[in-house]
């Protein structure tokens, strides 16, 4: 539906209400609810449809999709309705999901992690595009010569903290390690990035790093077997699939004695000692911001770049560092 159809929607829909309150209707109407997570516009004034996917849930995504929500409603209150849907880590939900908002010609879609950006950015080149949740655009999106603009429909949020940065911490919790195991899910392309990247620096510092990929959650935990018995600490970047299934990769790691260092607080949160991590919420609320401003046309999405999470926190596991006998430095936060 396009603006003009939509403002004349709107003003036979303020019509019929006042028409049946002239009628005598008893007490005022309640406030229709929309989807969850959605709300209703108020009448006379300019309604906008997001389209939401996220690839999965974990607390991390979980927090990308509430910041958004949450600054959008601040930002154009009661002007937004949500569509969300959930993928289930595939795919070819993204896909439906994807052709489903085109169908519905929302104003904007936010596709929270890499499958729903790839899926949308193969769905639609007209509608806007607000990814989060996304490492490296780059490479989710095979883009050869990257400036920090996607152009086109396509910007967002990155939720890379420094790899760089990442290494030094787990040279400063483990400097006595020789092998690192760096466990990933080999079908996301952006924890294929990240470790790549992260080995780079590992091996420059001395280690020794083997990559051990599971392909989904059936081979997770014999993989992760595998990754115990040859590392001397392990390294899971922002990987979905892993995020999703903490508790299975701790059930191995833990009995083993293998520290684990993670690329966000989630992950960590569930399997690992320490991490240098972003605020999901935060990068999500950025993506919002983001998205008022092309709702409402003060921005143009093709001119702007993906933006970063300003800060990161060193953050640890109290339990798990407690079961493994590890003391973090003092500079580093307890994950709550």
């Amino acid at each position: 539906m396009n603006k003009h159809s939509k403002l004349a929607a709107l003003a036979l829909s303020g019509l019929m209400v006042w028409t049946l309150a002239a009628c005598g209707s008893q007490g005022s109407a309640e406030t229709p609810e929309n989807e969850p997570g959605g709300t209703t516009p108020v009448e006379g004034t300019a309604s906008y449809t997001v389209g939401i996917c996220q690839q999965m849930t974990h607390d991390a995504l979980d927090a990308a999709t509430q910041g958004f929500k949450d600054a959008l409603n601040e930002l154009l209150p009661n002007q937004v309705e949500f569509k969300e849907q959930d993928a289930g880590g595939e795919y070819a939900n993204c896909g439906t999901i994807m052709d489903g908002f085109v169908a519905e010609n929302v104003d904007l879609i936010l596709a929270n992690a890499t499958y729903p950006l790839q899926a949308a950015a193969s769905a639609t080149a007209e509608i806007p595009i607000l990814g989060t949740s996304v490492t490296d655009y780059a490479t989710a999106l095979n883009i050869a010569d990257w400036t920090g603009t996607v152009g086109g429909n396509i910007s967002g949020t990155s939720d890379l903290a420094p790899l760089d940065q990442q290494a030094a911490m787990l040279q400063e919790l483990f400097p006595d390690a020789q092998n690192v195991g760096l466990l990933y899910c080999s079908g996301e392309p952006n924890s294929v990035y990240q470790v790549e990247t992260i080995q780079g620096y590992l091996e420059k510092m001395g280690y020794t790093c083997t990559q051990y990929a599971f392909t989904d959650v059936n081979d997770l935990s014999s993989v992760t077997q595998s990754a115990c018995d040859g590392s001397d600490v392990i390294y899971i970047p922002t990987d979905n699939t892993a995020a999703a299934n903490t508790e299975t990769i701790a059930n191995v790691v833990i009995p083993a004695g293998v520290p684990v260092i993670a690329g966000e607080s989630g992950i960590c949160s569930g399997c690992g000692v320490a991490t240098l991590s972003i605020s999901y919420y935060d990068i999500g609320y950025t993506t919002g911001q983001m998205a008022a401003q092309i709702l409402t046309g003060e921005a143009d999405i093709s001119t702007m770049p993906v933006e970063y999470a300003p800060n990161v926190t060193k953050m640890y596991n109290a339990s798990n560092c407690e079961t493994l006998g590890l003391t973090m430095p003092e500079d580093y936060e307890p994950i709550a």
